[in-house]
């Protein structure tokens, strides 16, 4: 689970609602002073939210870039229904396609668009789906199918657990299995409040639905890699979802620019969101 080392949007972001022609969606959009480089859309990854890019928007609308990071459909301050069937992969992508299409119409120059995690399969999706709307795609801390076995034990865990308890049940449990670093002590209680209130709010189906899809995707790389389309894949240097060799032979397999982000792991835009705004900034300028 991310945890934003902040909750405080900076100057140059405003939150609000982002209609498109398949529902709104909140969002937060940081711009930058003048004319955009181009637009950034950022998909977050389970259990997480659009705060989880918080840290990453300053940087981006420093280096020129407009900077917007999405609540998916169920996803903490967007509505979802209560039916498992709104949150497979295909509608999921058709969202990030609509969200492409209202930020194009608002303005801000070509869609680069960046997925962390579940996210990174999803956006893939997307792009499968169609690729006109987009002038980059980069994977953040996502691989190339399934996440890893340990993980996987673990996903479905709490998959079982969501059809029998109710969130605020699941919410202790996994406290309760958290490890020492993760542990309430640790966390600043402003930002565990929201970590609790976040989970709280996320629709149930839509965790069980997208964790499905995390134990279960298969390798796409080489449709991915028929894409003509740059891309870009970023992860830290350790990672428990998706090992970092796996992604180094993933990035080799798309041709993709390949970015190591050191001191992080799983989630380097709330770890280190500098350096991970540089490298993903720096991608984006040389595409021209």
């Amino acid at each position: 689970m991310s945890r934003p080392p902040t909750l405080t949007l900076p100057p140059c972001a405003r939150a609000y609602s982002l209609t498109t022609e398949r529902g709104a969606f909140a969002v937060h959009d940081a711009r930058p002073v003048g004319v955009p480089a181009g637009t950034a859309l950022l998909v977050p990854g389970f259990t997480g939210s659009k705060e989880d890019f918080i840290a990453l928007l300053a940087p981006l609308a420093a280096a020129g870039f407009r900077a917007v990071a999405v609540d998916g459909r169920g996803q903490h301050d967007s509505p979802g229904p209560r039916d498992e069937s709104a949150y497979a992969q295909g509608e999921l992508a058709r969202d990030v396609l609509a969200q492409a299409a209202a930020l194009t119409a608002s303005g801000g120059g070509p869609v680069h668009l960046l997925g962390h995690s579940l996210g990174g399969l999803v956006t893939r999706a997307a792009v499968l789906l169609d690729p006109a709307p987009f002038r980059s795609l980069t994977v953040l801390s996502s691989g190339p199918a399934a996440i890893d076995a340990a993980q996987r034990a673990r996903v479905r865990t709490l998959i079982e657990a969501l059809g029998r308890l109710d969130m605020e049940s699941v919410w202790r449990v996994m406290r309760a299995l958290d490890p020492p670093e993760a542990a309430d002590g640790a966390t600043p209680p402003e930002i565990g409040a929201f970590l609790r209130r976040r989970w709280l709010n996320t629709v149930p189906e839509q965790l069980i639905a997208t964790g499905r899809q995390m134990t279960e995707e298969p390798d796409r790389v080489a449709e991915l890699a028929a894409v003509p389309l740059p891309k870009h894949v970023v992860s830290g240097a350790v990672d428990y979802a998706w090992p970092v060799p796996l992604m180094d032979a993933m990035a080799d397999r798309l041709a993709a620019r390949r970015t190591v982000i050191a001191d992080a792991a799983h989630s380097p835009n709330t770890e280190r969101p500098e350096e991970t705004a540089a490298a993903l900034s720096a991608f984006w300028n040389g595409l021209g």
